[in-house]
């Protein structure tokens, strides 16, 4: 159970959760944690296995109740546990009811549905009556895990969305086996281009479809069938299956590519399926990025976000409409350049409210069916809009950067005002000082404007000298942001000085910052991120014979990127990196993603893609040199890895590689790989520095340098 459920026992060491952030909102007073005294306890790696996760909210009809769930660190099992916990809308009353995730209220109040295990482990849809006996059904019995299920708008069945495996066979003649034997297992087949996916492995021959079953429990009937899924990543690999009821339960509507979703790139379409007679139609008439369709209050109209298709490497989605018939899409941001997300339609269906992320920040908007669009909150906040009410009562999950994320209800008429409900890491951070994060604006010698923060440690002295952390944000099309960070707050408190930017390339900057990059990737970014350790090392305090640089994925590009180009730093952490751009491209498992980075193909274009690649600048690299990825990672291979790292020791550069077990990509899915990284890390970077000379040097054992918690 969570550690809030059960005070008794000391430290407790069967319920301890994960916070990837926090909150901060400006209308609000500070709590003791975000004010945490000069002089406490410091962030170490230990409390992370104490901290816990708030997600989806979602408020009862009357507005008078919130479930949510609560996930929690199973340090036995070295995984993340999840319980559903219900509070009221004043704050008060809060309990736990039961393990689960994804709840669902049903439209009358009187039932959640919600997603746990079953006997045998698997996951399953069941129904809880939300009176005082609190009875529960389980509603599937399913071999493979249903997807978001959402009530029919009479509450009498669910729909959802699940894997339906397709039978395969290559018969060939071959000889039994004389009786005893043991032969080796026939060859795995494959026949399309992406066959397998990062955190799930090879892929099963099969689609997703959708399902509806009756809410008291029964067999599931198939809806939608074919060769073809709803949802995916219109990049060929599986995806969320987002869909929504139309109000009279008639239809659910759906994004989804239809003609050779294995090979074809961005080219979705949001149809609709009639639920009697399973019947599909096509509501847009244009392939694009389109996804996450929601359909008016009075059913006329359904509400997506995406682009038409296009080859550049990033733009701004944008929030559309079309007729639930068909046709007449219109764009209502057109002019915003911003990517709207969590969308939903206020209650009389005259505007929809969505959040965006922009400049570091993630605030609520509401826009007119004319295309006017307001912002309804500001600050240094992140704001998850998670459900609403016909009432217009709302709940989110907000986040800052010094309170781990937690759940709110805001009214739309007022959303500055916000009712917190839940303080779930409040008893781990009173006693702990945390970093101040300032907020820094710089600019690079061609002009650009670029935004970062910089989190210091607690009881900086600005007359000190701190080492310093570049780290540089993975996508490399996403948006660092001003939420809480146990990963920066855990270097600040061992005395690092941590700079992130939003370099040319990041969203929540409009479609020409973020495109900055199309068909050369690295490259202006790199001008970016150099420029912000100039503006850091120019406030003096930044001990510049120990800089280091780290980051994973694209920040593992840009890391390798960095060491190529300059030997100002005196280590560096390459994390699950793309250094090839040419076998990367067939061997990730974003085949078409890798086929889109730049012009042309690797085989038609080999310049292009060796040009952008690290791994053709080894021989510029002087700084030492830790390079890390997990076993299991299939979108940035750990052949990438290997290659890098070998290439290191050939020209005789310290590098040492580290292969984490039970990962796919990140080294971090795990609590304990979590912990692994932030120790590895800071291990590496406190034996290196660079001496006079400039030379990468190992420190020796009487030097005055930052311990870990080992």
């Amino acid at each position: 159970m969570p550690r809030s459920a059960d005070r008794t026992r000391g430290r407790l060491v069967a319920a301890r959760p994960i916070v990837v952030a926090v909150l901060a909102l400006a209308a609000l007073a500070p709590t003791a944690s975000a004010q945490a005294a000069i002089g406490g306890e410091r962030l170490t790696v230990e409390k992370y296995l104490d901290f816990e996760a708030v997600a989806d909210p979602v408020i009862s009809p009357d507005a008078r109740r919130v479930v949510y769930t609560r996930r929690w660190v199973d340090p036995s099992k070295d995984r993340f546990g999840s319980t559903l916990w219900m509070i009221e809308a004043d704050g008060t009353r809060n309990r736990q009811l039961r393990d689960g995730s994804n709840a669902r209220w049903s439209p009358d109040g009187t039932r959640i549905l919600f997603v746990d295990s079953d006997d045998d482990g698997k996951a399953q849809i069941f129904v809880r009556w939300m009176d005082a006996e609190g009875a529960v059904t389980q509603v599937t019995r399913v071999a493979e895990a249903p997807q978001n299920p959402q009530w029919s708008p009479d509450g009498r069945s669910i729909a959802f969305a699940a894997f339906v495996p397709a039978s395969s066979s290559w018969p060939i003649d071959l000889p039994a086996p004389p009786e005893g034997a043991t032969w080796t297992e026939p060859p795995r087949i494959i026949e399309r281009t992406h066959f397998r996916a990062d955190r799930r492995g090879f892929l099963e021959d099969g689609n997703t479809h959708l399902f509806v079953v009756p809410a008291e429990g029964g067999t599931p009937r198939q809806l939608t069938e074919g060769a073809w899924s709803v949802g995916g990543s219109g990049i060929g690999l599986p995806g969320g299956a987002p869909f929504d009821w139309s109000p009279d339960g008639r239809a659910l509507v759906f994004a989804a590519m239809m003609e050779d979703a294995d090979t074809l790139y961005r080219q979705m379409r949001i149809h609709a399926v009639d639920v009697e007679s399973g019947g599909v139609r096509s509501i847009t008439d244009t392939k694009g990025a389109w996804s996450g369709p929601r359909v008016s209050p009075d059913g006329s109209t359904v509400a997506f976000t995406g682009f038409p298709f296009t080859t550049q490497t990033y733009r701004a989605s944008e929030l559309w409409l079309a007729d639930i018939g068909g046709g007449n899409m219109r764009s209502l941001t057109a002019a915003f350049d911003r990517d709207p997300q969590d969308v939903t339609w206020a209650p009389d269906g005259r505007s929809l409210y969505f959040t965006a992320q922009s400049e570091g920040a993630q605030q609520l908007y509401r826009v007119t069916a004319g295309g006017d669009v307001t912002a309804l909150t500001e600050g240094r906040h992140l704001i998850d809009l998670a459900s609403m009410s016909a009432g217009g009562a709302a709940t989110a999950v907000v986040r800052g950067p010094h309170e781990p994320g937690d759940a709110y209800v805001l009214r739309t008429q007022s959303p500055n005002r916000m009712t917190r409900l839940t303080r779930v890491n409040e008893d781990v951070l009173e006693r702990v000082a945390l970093g101040e994060v300032e907020e820094v604006w710089y600019d690079v010698p061609d002009g650009t404007r670029v935004q970062g923060w910089i989190v210091k440690p607690p009881d900086f002295d600005p007359s000190g000298e701190y080492p310093l952390i570049l780290h540089i944000h993975g996508g490399p099309h996403a948006m660092y942001n001003t939420a809480f960070s146990y990963a920066f707050q855990n270097f600040a408190a061992h005395d690092y000085v941590v700079l992130y930017t939003n370099p040319r390339g990041s969203t929540g900057y409009g479609t020409d910052f973020g495109n900055a990059i199309d068909n050369g990737y690295p490259s202006v970014d790199y001008d970016d991120l150099m420029a912000g350790v100039e503006e850091v090392v120019g406030r003096g305090y930044v001990d510049t014979s120990r800089m280091y640089v780290t980051g994973c994925s694209g920040g593992g590009v840009l890391s390798s990127w960095v060491i190529g180009n300059t030997d100002r730093f005196a280590a560096a952490g390459v994390r699950c990196p793309v250094v090839n751009w040419m076998s990367f491209a067939g061997t990730a498992d974003i085949v078409t993603w890798g086929y889109h980075r730049f012009e042309g193909f690797p085989w038609t274009n080999p310049e292009k893609y060796l040009a952008h690649s690290p791994l053709m600048l080894v021989g510029n690299v002087t700084t030492p040199t830790a390079v890390m990825t997990g076993e299991l990672d299939l979108r940035t291979p750990m052949s990438q890895s290997e290659e890098y790292f070998q290439a290191l020791r050939a020209e005789g550069v310290p590098a040492v590689l580290f292969r984490f077990n039970d990962e796919y990509h990140g080294t971090g899915s795990k609590p304990s790989n979590f912990m692994r990284t932030q120790l590895y890390l800071m291990s590496w970077f406190e034996r290196w520095h660079r001496d006079e000379a400039g030379n990468a040097v190992e420190s020796g054992e009487d030097d005055e340098r930052v311990t870990t918690d080992e």
